[in-house]
């Protein structure tokens, strides 16, 4: 719920932006037809999104169009903010099911990287904060279930990088014949967890998200390890995170 009334002007601009965009030119009648904003009203209006660029008008026709300047307003909308408008709702749900927190991971280079949690809906996590974190390809769940579902040849890509890398979690991908057994194991059984020894206060069941055919990151679900057994959470937690992620693939079609 809102704490405060919505800013009729700021609807109002948007609803006419909304009612420009859907015809390529426009004149006053036919957008207060389309919007019900009083022609005096929307006069001020396309006047102020014309002084900022974002619509332009046809004098000799008495017609308004956007302008190319609109399209500063959707540079930001791509990647990663695509992925958490898709993944969060169903990510928030689940939590609120479970109680267990659940990251989202992106690829960045060496690493995944957190760019979404539901640390702050779950009683049960052991961190304050995961944004941001960047973890390993090979030793972490999120990053083996990224790794996993790539293409072979952004994998052998991935996995040279990692060959150079000084950190100790890396050190696996030096290991031709242990990293390529781990890959099997997770494509084979459809998750990811964490590699024994890493951080074992807490596990991490991770699971890829496709976008079409191309994986473009993982979401994990973390437990507290003496709270609930490594078998048991495979059998209660892989459902679930499995039918998130279609449901998190199905709506970056949508978008």
């Amino acid at each position: 719920m809102a704490s405060f009334p919505p800013i009729r002007a700021v609807e109002r601009a948007i609803d006419l932006l909304c009612a420009l965009n859907r015809s390529p030119v426009c004149t006053l009648d036919a957008l207060h037809r389309r919007t019900g904003i009083p022609k005096p009203t929307l006069v001020r209006l396309l006047e102020t999104l014309q002084g900022k660029a974002l619509v332009t008008r046809a004098p000799q026709y008495g017609a308004y169009s956007l302008s190319s300047g609109v399209r500063q307003l959707s540079c930001g909308y791509h990647g990663v903010p695509r992925l958490v408008e898709a993944a969060m709702p169903s990510m928030d749900e689940l939590t609120r099911k479970l109680k267990w927190p659940i990251a989202l991971a992106v690829p960045d280079h060496d690493a995944v990287v957190i760019r979404y949690s539901t640390i702050p809906g779950s009683p049960l996590s052991l961190l304050h904060s995961s944004i941001n974190m960047r973890l390993s390809l090979v030793s972490r769940a999120l990053g083996r279930a990224y790794l996993a579902a790539c293409t072979a040849q952004e994998c052998r890509a991935l996995l040279d990088i990692l060959k150079l890398s000084e950190d100790p979690e890396d050190a696996l991908a030096r290991q031709a014949r242990a990293v390529s057994a781990m890959l099997r194991q997770i494509r084979q059984q459809g998750y990811a967890l964490r590699m024994p020894g890493v951080r074992p206060v807490s596990n991490t069941l991770a699971v890829p998200v496709f976008e079409g055919r191309r994986a473009v990151a993982s979401i994990g679900l973390t437990w507290i390890a003496r709270a609930v057994g490594q078998e048991q959470a495979v059998q209660k937690f892989l459902p679930p995170m499995q039918e998130m992620a279609r449901h998190i693939r199905q709506r970056l079609n949508g978008l």
